[in-house]
């Protein structure tokens, strides 16, 4: 979920409008997720109740209701592009091969695997065990190829440009594209409020305790930290690298195709084995998430009906996100949809975080110092702040023109 369909397009577009300068917005986005996955997983392990539980006792009910409902909402309005991007994934591959799949179909058949995966979490490990590992396979093969791809043009590579990207900036618009729309969107995909809900039940499925409250926090940074920066930091690079925006073209920047952003393997690969790793790998970044958004929102269905996890309330509720099968049809910008959706759910996440801070108020025991505090209420604070401004600014007048 983490290295999703979301994150890949916000940062491919990033490296192509902007080069290097928004290199910082991914591994902002994730250290923001850290911090507050963080004190979650402290209240988590440190709980004698399943987290929705424990967060209605600590912080009301009226919160976490909302925590429940925001995953639900999101993990709805996310759906859609997600299938776009699974639908049209699957549509160019099939192009490679002399086939004519049209994006709806391949949506489609990307909602029946999803659903059998979404079934199977919890009753059958093993089977999810397999499908876990192939998605990693492919996401892992696209991220190879994107540091190929880098190591093939270090020469030309301005590294002392790719560190200054690091430093928080925000360059002028491009192509009709607000760098604004782009940094909201990394920051929202990086972690949203469906792997918020989640986070918990997981580290609890795995029979962790609050004997591994140190182990979560090394976890946090060696095992999703480190290795996101630096598959986003790939990802940006090569793209600015190999496909960046062309000056004076001030039309089309959101039109990217499957096509046009797998031309960034073309050197390492071939045109045609590069535009199948990639869209391999966008199939694989898309899946994964749509199949944990559903396994999101049958836990967060479950609870809110008082249900035991993985009864039929969870299996009810992992069909609620079903009409995002619609993506390919409602639009025609496949690729680019996700990021201003993201900016959406992003709304959302403000709301999780909020929660998460009145839990650990009222959890004094559990809540560590002054200074995680401080640190929460300023993240909760910027999130708010970053998701509302886009919206008024960068969104609002397009979705509501005149």
């Amino acid at each position: 979920m983490t290295l999703g369909g979301g994150t890949a397009v916000s940062s491919v577009f990033a490296g192509r409008m902007f080069g290097y300068d928004l290199l910082w917005v991914a591994p902002c986005g994730m250290l923001f997720g850290v911090l507050m996955l963080g004190v979650l997983a402290r209240l988590a392990l440190t709980a004698d109740e399943r987290p929705y539980a424990a967060m209605a006792r600590a912080a009301g009910r009226a919160v976490a209701l909302a925590w429940a409902i925001g995953t639900v909402v999101a993990s709805v309005i996310w759906h859609f592009p997600q299938y776009a991007l699974a639908g049209g994934a699957l549509s160019d591959a099939a192009a490679l091969g002399g086939s004519a799949l049209p994006p709806w179909l391949g949506a489609a058949a990307t909602l029946l695997l999803a659903l059998a995966m979404s079934f199977l979490y919890g009753p059958r490990p093993g089977l999810v065990r397999a499908y876990e590992w192939i998605v990693r396979a492919l996401i892992a093969g696209v991220v190879v190829c994107f540091a190929l791809v880098v190591a093939e043009t270090s020469g030309s590579t301005d590294w002392g440009a790719v560190l200054a990207g690091f430093v928080p900036s925000i360059p002028e618009p491009r192509g009709g594209i607000q760098p604004t729309t782009l940094i909201a969107g990394g920051l929202s995909s990086a972690v949203g409020i469906n792997m918020v809900f989640l986070y918990p039940y997981s580290l609890r499925a795995r029979g962790w305790g609050a004997w591994d409250v140190e182990r979560a926090r090394v976890d946090l940074v060696f095992g999703m930290l480190l290795p996101f920066t630096l598959a986003t930091t790939l990802v940006v690079v090569a793209t600015a690298n190999t496909i960046p925006w062309a000056a004076g073209a001030d039309t089309g920047a959101t039109k990217l195709t499957p096509l046009e952003a797998a031309e960034a393997f073309g050197g390492i690969l071939g045109n045609r084995a590069g535009r199948l790793v990639f869209d391999l790998g966008l199939f694989g970044m898309a899946l994964s998430t749509i199949a944990l958004h559903m396994v999101a929102c049958g836990y967060a269905v479950a609870e809110i009906a008082g249900a035991p996890l993985h009864g039929r309330a969870y299996r009810l509720g992992t069909l609620l996100p079903i009409p995002g099968v619609l993506g390919p049809v409602l639009w025609s910008e496949l690729v680019w949809i996700a990021v201003p959706t993201s900016v959406v759910c992003g709304l959302f996440l403000p709301l999780a975080y909020f929660g998460i801070v009145r839990w650990a108020g009222r959890s004094a025991a559990t809540a560590g110092p002054t200074r995680e505090g401080r640190l929460t209420r300023a993240a909760l604070l910027a999130l708010t702040l970053a998701f509302s401004g886009v919206m008024l600014s960068d969104l609002a007048p397009k979705i509501f023109p005149g």
